[in-house]
């Protein structure tokens, strides 16, 4: 056995907690997206149903029922005509009921893929049911929340398409930009609202190894580090002529290793059998969910909206692509930053030329500035006040504005720091805040001049940077520090040094 060459095939089984009002089968209230946000009570939203009474009767949650179908169309799944729910029988502390309202045979969702780096990842299913509870452990006692009992849960199985640690990180990070563009869940692993679960097996031959699942996965970091130790322990497993045994195993993050919980059930252990109490669905008969509308609704996807930020208009490279993508609100903000570019460049005075005309011409450079003091600068600013981009009170108008001093060259580097912060603390006008705090650009020192100098007496060096010897910054930027003693702001100087030498 030594020697072989083991290839890796994964799938994946992620839970996504839906950002419904209500819980899935009754109407209490679902608050889980709040936790990490502010103080949730144990057991606050509890009723006889969710906690599996005796005689009570669950309802179906359409507005669950609508986002798992909105998903499934983002993924092009195809859409049942009918569906239903079945109960699986399993037993254990934070199952109110004994069982638990899921669905088996006839999913919401079958098919479907999602690209990752030009790779077609296939969906085997979508479907829909209720979370557990949250058993909470200490040397003393269990404790139960049942908060999250009954809350929606979307359950995404995919085709075991994957073959690396890197792809199947790669495929939860995408899922999860997609999930909160749609805006039906948050997605946040941390907090529990996105859950994934890998299946691997190892094999040198044609023919599918013994699968084995790991659970306990809270991070995209953990999918990739639980994914990597697998196939290593798999390998010198196999290598050593031993058999795999098919298991469900746990990930110990802070020994980053797996470990053996239990024997893996099959379906069989669950006992399926359709929910007496709900009644089928029948897409063709509910006027209250059209899946026309539906598919209309669907915003423009991540996918989609990275390729427009990277197009020949829009101007931005693929990592700061990716930054934008990370979260749908940032992605807005900077559309809307661009838009207001555009009209203030023209209005600036300073350039020559349509609106179209003059942002084709300097969009790399503004974009450059956008995104250094976007990532950089006012995400600082915000991640030590603790605030999200929702948070943000600096308009976009604003901030378009504030790009414009720059790059005009209306206020300094060193200045425009002090600015930003005033920005974000007021949500004032840059050029109100600028007179009133008196933070112009300071005539003490004239960069200009400098650079000009530095530019006028290296005519070589100036033909080769032009003639794409692009490192050659470096050189300018350093005579421009020495001449002026240090005095200059290396970062408006480099940024001054790109637009003459243009």
């Amino acid at each position: 056995m030594k020697n072989q060459n083991y290839q890796p095939t994964i799938g994946l089984e992620i839970h996504v907690e839906l950002k419904t009002k209500t819980k899935m089968f009754c109407a209490c209230l679902n608050e889980t997206w709040k936790i990490g946000q502010e103080e949730l009570l144990p057991n606050k939203n509890i009723c006889p149903v969710c906690m599996g009474h005796p005689g009570t009767l669950p309802a179906i949650n359409k507005e669950a029922v609508k986002m798992v179908i909105k998903t499934g169309l983002a993924l092009n799944s195809t859409i049942a005509e009918k569906s239903k729910f079945d109960r699986k029988q399993y037993f254990y502390p934070d199952l109110p009921k004994g069982y638990q309202i899921s669905q088996y045979d006839q999913p919401l969702c079958s098919g479907g893929e999602l690209e990752i780096n030009g790779k077609k990842i296939g969906i085997t299913r979508i479907h829909l049911e209720e979370d557990t509870g949250k058993l909470s452990h200490s040397t003393a006692a269990t404790l139960i929340d049942y908060n999250r009992a009954g809350v929606p849960l979307m359950e995404l199985v995919t085709e075991p398409d994957i073959n690396s640690a890197l792809e199947a990180k790669e495929f939860c990070q995408e899922l999860q930009l997609i999930l909160r563009e749609l805006e039906v869940s948050d997605a946040d692993m941390e907090k529990g609202q996105m859950r994934c679960e890998v299946n691997i097996s190892l094999s040198a031959t044609k023919e599918l190894g013994t699968k084995v699942e790991i659970k306990n996965l809270n991070s995209f970091r953990s999918v990739e580090r639980a994914v990597n130790y697998e196939i290593e322990r798999q390998t010198k497993a196999l290598e050593s002529g031993e058999k795999i045994m098919q298991e469900t195993r746990g990930w110990n993050d802070t020994k980053q290793e797996t470990y053996t919980q239990r024997v893996k059930e099959g379906s069989a252990d669950y006992r399926y059998f359709p929910e007496p109490d709900l009644p089928p669905l029948d897409f063709s008969q509910d006027s209250e969910i059209d899946l026309a509308a539906l598919k209309n609704s669907l915003p423009e996807l991540p996918a989609q909206k990275r390729a427009r930020f990277m197009n020949a208009e829009t101007g931005f490279n693929a990592a700061d692509a990716k930054i934008l993508m990370s979260d749908p609100l940032l992605a807005d903000y900077v559309e809307q930053v661009i838009s207001e570019l555009k009209i203030w460049l023209k209005d600036s005075g300073v350039f020559e030329g349509t609106e179209e005309e003059i942002w084709l011409e300097n969009k790399d450079k503004v974009n450059k500035l956008v995104t250094g003091w976007l990532f950089s600068k006012l995400g600082g600013l915000l991640t030590a006040r603790k605030l999200g981009w929702n948070q943000n009170t600096i308009s976009a108008e604003n901030f378009a504005e504030f790009i414009t001093m720059l790059f005009t060259r209306q206020v300094s580097t060193k200045n425009a720091n002090l600015l930003l912060e005033r920005m974000l603390e007021t949500g004032g006008d840059p050029s109100n805040i600028l007179v009133d705090e008196n933070l112009n650009q300071s005539d003490d020192f004239n960069l200009a001049a400098v650079v000009d100098g530095v530019i006028n007496t290296n005519p070589a060096q100036v033909q080769e940077f032009k003639a794409g010897k692009s490192v050659l910054i470096k050189f300018f930027l350093g005579a421009v520090m020495k001449e002026s003693k240090g005095q200059a702001d290396p970062v408006e100087a480099e940024n001054m040094l790109l637009q003459k030498l243009s």
